[in-house]
Formats: structure tokens, sequence, C-alpha cells
């Protein structure tokens, strides 16, 4: 696949406003992701009233490919015909349509069709792709801009605000500078987009690890990401200043039952007591007290210590989404590494609020399907030096990925654990799991990386999507099968652990577009109106019957294989690699699907982490001496897992947090009532 068109000329116009300025006939904006151009968006007009846009990049052997043909309104900018045709980052086909005819607003995309008489809206309303490519982003705000408050309702839902944000100045090949806009976008999602206007025209988005720029500006790479970064992190600041409640005082948690991990019980009901971040005493509830500690009534609910999510990339816009769902500690198993260590420094100094995060150490090999996060490597010597590097920096274990070679590893494996690092990871391209295992893997990351050695051809390439579409072969794999067999055999006498990721894996497979996937529904509807959409949205592309059948009996295989790993005794940790929260607790979840009781998988999530991280005498129950961290939910978890999707209060290193306050700041519907408090 390629990373640039080279065939296509720049990205937008160069001018494209609605005040009747000339239009170039095309114009580039350039794709770049952990530094490293990806892609191009090449946006071509005659008018500009009627526009192209050819956007594609791929990361990681993946990502969309985009062709949409967009008309506007002369007189409001708001769009009349949109036409989107590609594929999604995981394949699934894009063939969405929105037009403005004869009084009628209609609409189709992945979750179906609807429409609207014009009479029957509230004014002027913008259609919001739900495929767009970033130019939609230009549509949106010269449409916003024309209102006095820039906000409009939205379609299907929601309403679109513009805030302008501040004054940027941009260079161009190191010589010309410009000043642009600095804007965000709100009002569908969680997060606002960021993003950059020049006068009229469209100019870039910016996050902290991916931009998109036009085409000349690249160089401003650095400092947009590190713009990003700080206004994410003042925007988490400022909630963190609203929601954090540190009391100054001690915090008694009243009528409690307990989740006891190594009994998988609860206790009767209990009161707990933490002075500053740590637990200081664990008490049979209506003990009388002598003190001035603020009180928390739990009301007979269920008191457990925090969560692990064992596979995190972790970045501003999740952590405090994992604390309002009682995620307390995450494992990032790759990121940008000085992102990540400014997100660690922040968590750590409160400004915002976020879990504890054990850092592995991203190794990858160059190729043209590289990933471009952590230390990329062009040969053995440099991949053994990248374990140094790691090891150096203090991190837990290094992961290694899809594009490294297989023959380096051995010697990867060896300096890793020489230097006290586990070793994780991917299966490499052109390898299978057995070699991997063989070299000394402690722990294999994600299921599929196993189960593709059964049905892969000799010479297959899983850097690309291969390594998830080829899962519809698993439709005929035995799993009692001598192959399958020695694979599990041998991770159970080598005492190599599975980082399945199931959640995703359940999305990847059981995912039809016009279908709520069933990992949402407990949570979907407190969500904005764009996660909503995004939840009907197939991943993979489902062209037939057969894929559809397929698709399922591979989900089938995969519990199964899973399941037998556990009774052999494999140590299994739980993990999304879909940003944890809400996706952790359907990771938790599945694994009752497995022959996980109840009981058994609150433990894992817990104490069996704290364990395995080597965390056991400060995390992972609640006693006395212990951190302070856990969540108060109303419900009984050993009776329904759902419990632990409506959560309380959250206590995370001493600081107590409500969930329904953090919800209320970015646009989630609360799923509980604050807990009483009681002051002295």
């Amino acid at each position: 696949m390629r990373f640039i068109k080279t065939t296509l000329a720049a990205t937008l116009l160069a001018s494209v406003s609605l005040t009747g300025l000339a239009a170039a006939e095309s114009e580039t904006w350039t794709v770049i992701y952990g530094g490293n151009v990806v892609g191009d968006m090449v946006v071509e007009t005659d008018d500009g009233r009627s526009f192209t846009v050819d956007y594609e990049y791929r990361n990681n052997g993946r990502g969309p490919t985009m062709l949409e043909e967009i008309r506007i309104d002369e007189d409001n900018g708001l769009p009349v015909m949109w036409k989107i045709d590609g594929n999604t980052t995981f394949g699934n086909t894009v063939k969405e349509r929105f037009s403005v005819a004869d009084g009628i607003v209609s609409w189709t995309d992945s979750t179906g069709s609807s429409e609207v008489t014009l009479g029957d809206l509230d004014g002027p309303t913008i259609y919001v792709a739900q495929e767009g490519s970033p130019f939609a982003l230009w549509i949106y705000a010269n449409a916003l801009m024309q209102d006095e408050d820039m906000s409009m309702p939205a379609l299907p839902g929601g309403t679109l605000r513009l805030e302008e944000l501040q004054t940027v100045t941009v260079n161009e090949d190191d010589v010309n500078d410009k000043d642009v806009t600095a804007y965000a976008l709100m009002g569908t999602d969680l997060d606002p987009t960021y993003f950059l206007m020049d006068d009229d025209e469209f100019f870039g988005v910016f996050t902290p690890d991916f931009l998109i720029i036009r085409e000349g500006y690249e160089q401003n790479l650095e400092m947009l990401n590190a713009l990003a970064t700080d206004l994410s992190a003042q925007r988490y600041a400022d909630i963190q200043a609203r929601v954090a409640h540190d009391y100054g005082k001690p915090v008694r948690i009243e009528n409690v039952h307990l989740f006891e991990p190594e009994a998988m019980a609860l206790t009767g009901l209990m009161d707990v007591v933490v002075e500053g971040d740590t637990i200081t005493g664990v008490y049979t509830a209506a003990t009388e007290f002598d003190d001035d500690a603020v009180v928390i009534d739990g009301a007979g609910g269920t008191l457990m210590a925090g969560i692990w999510d064992m596979h995190g990339h972790v970045g501003q816009e999740q952590a405090l989404l994992n604390i309002a769902a009682g995620v307390t500690a995450i494992r990032d198993m790759g990121n940008n590494n000085e992102v990540l260590a400014d997100l660690i420094a922040k968590i750590e100094a409160g400004t915002i609020a976020g879990p504890r995060i054990v850092r592995s150490g991203f190794i990858e090999g160059k190729s043209e399907f590289n990933a471009n996060n952590g230390i990329l490597v062009s040969n053995q010597e440099e991949a053994v030096a990248a374990v140094d590097t790691y090891a150096d920096m203090g991190f837990w274990q290094i992961k290694i990925y899809n594009s490294m070679n297989g023959d380096w590893v051995p010697a990867m494996v060896e300096r890793a654990h020489e230097r006290g690092l586990r070793v994780s990871g991917h299966v490499p391209a052109f390898s299978n799991a057995n070699e991997m295992i063989e070299a000394g893997y402690d722990e294999m990351t994600h299921i599929n990386q196993i189960m593709l050695g059964f049905v892969l051809e000799e010479g297959e390439d899983t850097r690309t999507l291969l390594r998830l579409t080829a899962l519809k072969r698993l439709e005929d794999l035995d799993l009692a099968s001598p192959e399958v067999q020695h694979t599990i055999e041998m991770m159970a006498e080598r005492d190599v652990a599975i980082d399945p990721t199931l959640a995703i894996h359940e999305a990847l497979l059981l995912g039809r577009n016009g279908e709520t996937r069933i990992g949402t529904v407990d949570y979907i509807d407190h969500m904005p109106v764009g996660i909503q959409r995004s939840a009907k949205v197939a991943w993979s592309d489902i062209a037939s019957e057969a894929d559809n059948i397929a698709y399922r009996a591979a989900y089938d295989r995969i519990i199964g294989m899973i399941s037998m790993m556990r009774e052999a005794g494999i140590f299994i940790v739980f993990g999304t690699d879909m940003g944890g929260a809400f996706n952790q607790h359907r990771e938790m979840e599945i694994y009752e699907q497995a022959g996980f009781t109840k009981g058994e998988i609150l433990r894992r999530a817990t104490y069996d982490m704290a364990v395995y991280m080597d965390r056991l005498d400060e995390l992972g129950s609640i006693e006395e001496g212990k951190r302070a961290d856990f969540f108060l939910m109303p419900g009984n978890p050993l009776e329904d897992l759902k419990a632990i999707k409506t959560i309380s209060m959250v206590m995370s290193d001493g600081t107590v947090y409500f969930p329904t306050e953090i919800y209320e700041e970015i646009g989630i519907k609360p799923f509980t009532d604050i807990p009483a408090v009681s002051q002295p």
C-alpha cells in the first residue's frame, strides 16, 4: 500500500471563503504520525462551493482511505450534498450519502438511513459526517462562524460548538512566518478537536502525536504537537480543579461491603479510614470514632480495589475517564516516550487526574508498515541497544512489534532478561508464536497473534490488515488438533502469560453496521451522539453472509482457545488496547464466556494483577497500610458484573472523585447519585 499519493497535487484552495474570493484548483495537506509522514489529503475545487477530497494514510499497516464529494450552500455554507466512499482503518466499506432536495434532508451512513423535513428543523442545522475527512472541519467552521454564538444544532443529533482559542505563529520552510488561529470544535464527542484556520481557510488539525498540516508547513510539527498537549492538559487541569476532592483531613467511607480478593467474597459491613494517600484502618461498621474525619456514606454498597487495564496506550484524553471507571492503574504497552513521561509527571503532581502507569518499552523494526511509537530499529545491534535504553530509563518490560525481524528476538530477550526486564509482544511478521515462546517471551500480546500461526500460509504478511482479516479462517480450526495443543503446552510449561485483549476481538469479529456493538449496550445511551453513532459501525468489512458466519465462528474459536488456556494453567491478564474505562469493564465481562467465575474475574483484575506487577505491598486489596486506590458501587458485582459500570465514588491515591461530576463535565449522562458526604 502506498503512503503518499504522489500522482496528486497539493491540498485545499488558496481561499475557499464565502466572501467570493477566487479559488485555486487544488491544495495538499501532509499527514504526520509519530514524526513520520504517513499520508496526505488533497482537496480540489473549481468554484469554492463544490469540492472533491482524496484522503489516505497508513500507520502500522492500516488507515482510512476516503474519497469525498461535497457541495455547500453559497449563502450559509451548510452542506447540501456530501458523498463519501472508501474504507475505514480496519477495512469496513464506507458509502455515506447526505443531501438536501425538495425540502427533505436525508442521509445514509453505516448505521442506516434517515430523513427529516426542512420545516421540522429548528433553524439552521448542520450535518456531521460520520466518516468525513479532516476537511469536514472547514465545512463546520465556515458555517459556525456565521452564527453569532458559533453554535448550531447538528444532524443526526447534538449541537456543534466552535471556540476560538489563540493565535499561533507558524513558518513555511523555516522562512516566512504566518499567523493562524487555533479553534476547538465540540459537541458530539467527548473531547474537543483542535484545528487551525488561516482567516477563512482550513490550515490543519493537530493532536499530541498526529498532525495534518498544509504542505510546506511540516516543520511546525513539534510546536503544534506540544500546543495540542498543552491545550488538552489545561482543559483537564481545569476539570481536575472542579472535580478532585482533597479534604485535608481523614476520610472515612462507612457502611460498605469490601470485596475480599483471596476469598473472592464480600465482607460484612465495614468502615474504611484513609489519611493522605494511605488506608490507615479497616473496621467493623458502626465502630465509634472520635475524630474530625469527612464521612462518605457507602449505603451498603461494595468497595473494591482499583482495576488494572493491562493493555493501554495512554493519552491525556483517556486518563480522567479511566479514573471515573475505577481503573486506577494501567500498564502502558507502547507510546511516544516523551509524551508519556510528561503525562506521568502531570498525574503524579496532581495537575490532572489519571491512573498509575507502568511503562512498557515499545521496539519496532523499520519497514514500510512500521508503527511509529517507541524506538524504531534497523538491525539487531540497534534492537539490543533499544533494550538497554529502556532498562536505563526504568521501564518494566519491553514490547516487540510486528515489523521486528524475528531473527533478532533471541538476542533482545537475552539482553532484556540480563537487565531485569520482562519481554512481551506481537509475533513478528513471517514468524510464529512457537518461535517467540522458544526465544523466551514472558507474555504473548493479543490472542490473534497466536492463533494466526495455525491458519496463515508461508510468506503471508501480518504487518498489514491480514493479521485481522485472516481471523475468519479460524472458522475451520480444530482446537483439539496436535498443533494447537502443542502451543498451549509450550506456554504452560514455560510459564508464558497471555494478554488476549478480548474486547477488541469482540468488536472486530461481532460488530455489524447498524447494530449497537454488544460491548457498549449497557452504557451507550449515556454517551454523546457521536459515540452512539460510532457504536453502530462495524470494524471489519463483512462483505457476504459467508463472511458473517466465518467471523462469528472465529470469535467462538477464540473464546474456546482462552478457555483451554485457562484450564492449562496459563496466566491470563485483562487488558483492552481500547483505552480502558468502559471497555475494561467489558473486557472483564467477556471472561465469563471462557469459564471464569465472577469472583475470579474481580480478583484477576485487582489482586492478581498487583501480584503480577510486583505491587501487592501497596495495591490490589483494601488493607491497612496500602495505597488508597479503590472505588464504590451501589450494587454487588458477585451477583452481576454490570455493577462495576455504575460507580458512585473513586479514590485514587487518596483523592476523592465522584464520577457523576466527571461525566457532567465531559458530556456523559451520569449513572449514579453522589454519595452523602458529611464534613465535620
